[in-house]
């Protein structure tokens, strides 16, 4: 099984969404980041299952909340691009592929 990768600035849309989501409510932030994981669990297990959104990036929606993980299925890893909220400029994670 592929380990998962996270880019810097995946992980700091990560952080800085469960942090707003911890400030409008207790446990909401937590409640986020195990929905990340989650879905990054799955992903591992079933690398190939989601739809794929621009080249070789896939697109994992993470139930309860508008943010989605993109991510890339490479022969060592599985690099996580993004913790994108869905509401937001679409593309702005594109400079971070190779």
């Amino acid at each position: 099984m592929k380990t998962p990768r996270l880019l810097l600035p995946a992980e700091e849309e990560m952080l800085e969404a469960a942090f707003y989501y911890e400030q409008r409510s207790g446990g909401l932030g937590r409640d986020f980041l195990r929905k990340v994981q989650n879905a990054v669990d799955e992903i591992v297990q079933h690398p190939v299952r989601w739809p794929k959104v621009r080249g070789n990036i896939r697109r994992r929606m993470i139930h309860r909340f508008p943010y989605a993980v993109l991510y890339e299925d490479l022969p060592q890893e599985i690099l996580i691009i993004a913790v994108m909220h869905l509401r937001r400029h679409p593309n702005y994670w594109i400079d971070r592929t190779h």
